[in-house]
């Protein structure tokens, strides 16, 4: 019996991106004791006979929080916002819950081991948008060049959600979590935290980003007990561009000591002439290898 998962959720768009994370698990031996289970937001019926073999189980996913219709017409994959906050509801079967994009692939499966690692007693495994080599954390509209309007991530999702000024200050300026990766084990408290901090951020706030803004409000508000991973636990191409290593043939960070990264995640999109790497395979752009050369490179999975 396996203990621990990896979860995703893709609808029938982004079928390419997911089966591309699969493939990027199932590379590594170690693959063999996780399972792999998919949350359905519109795949198509060829799509779920294609991916049967290759994972342990796949379920539609539902809004488990009651969300208006118009606010979600036509639009299932959505259901990511949501249904992620419930996974032990999806596959009770399993000890620990390692989530991943369906727009990220696993690079090292260290990584992988860290994660789990990271969610034992409880506790949050998770990833900060904010590291070396980032230039910007937080957006500011200047006025009479001495007053700020705080233009944060966090601070403007949670304004417009209704949360309150008090916990939108809390917010404000703490540094953004990327909940497109992340671990908690079956019994955490974190879910529950997760939950009804989604609940609140649904009723006012847009559907997209609600499950985002209500981990940070579990992090730095509730106070969820968290082990921050490095950043190329979750490395968000769009915010910084890695570096490849010809001689190793894998991406690294941009800077030294040049870890190798753990998971690629194409959040964002990367996008040239008007094409997005995640929708269009035969994009590319321009990297620097460890050696300073630049190359053109996909930055997706390739077998």
């Amino acid at each position: 019996m396996k203990k621990n998962v990896i979860v995703s959720l893709a609808d029938a768009n982004y079928f390419p991106l997911l089966e591309e994370l699969i493939n990027s698990v199932k590379r590594f031996e170690e693959s063999k004791n996780v399972a792999i289970c998919i949350l359905d937001a519109g795949l198509t019926k060829e799509q779920k006979e294609r991916l049967s073999n290759k994972v342990d189980e796949i379920k539609s996913a539902e809004w488990d929080i009651e969300v208006p219709g118009y606010k979600v017409k036509d639009k299932e994959w959505l259901k990511s916002q949501v249904s992620r906050a419930f996974l032990p509801k999806y596959f009770p079967n399993y000890e620990k819950y390692l989530w991943i994009d369906c727009d990220a692939w696993v690079n090292d499966w260290n990584c992988v081991k860290l994660y789990f690692k990271a969610c034992e007693n409880g506790k949050l495994g998770i990833t900060q948008s904010i590291g070396p080599g980032y230039k910007i954390t937080s957006k500011v509209n200047w006025i009479f060049g001495k007053l700020a309007i705080i233009k944060s991530q966090n601070f403007k999702h949670a304004v417009k959600s209704n949360i309150g000024y008090d916990k939108a200050r809390k917010l404000a300026f703490a540094p953004h979590i990327n909940i497109g990766v992340f671990s908690l084990e079956k019994n955490s408290k974190g879910w529950n935290s997760w939950q009804n901090n989604l609940s609140t951020t649904l009723k006012a706030g847009n559907i997209f980003g609600s499950e985002g803004l209500a981990i940070n409000m579990s992090v730095y508000i509730d106070d969820l007990e968290t082990e921050f991973l490095p950043l190329n636990c979750n490395w968000i191409a769009s915010n910084l561009l890695p570096k490849y290593d010809e001689q190793q043939q894998t991406f690294v960070e941009p800077y030294l000591p040049n870890h190798t990264l753990g998971i690629m995640h194409l959040a964002g999109g990367i996008w040239k002439d008007g094409k997005d790497m995640r929708t269009d395979k035969s994009v590319e752009i321009q990297i620097q290898t460890l050696d300073n050369k630049k190359i053109i490179k996909s930055l997706r999975y390739n077998n």
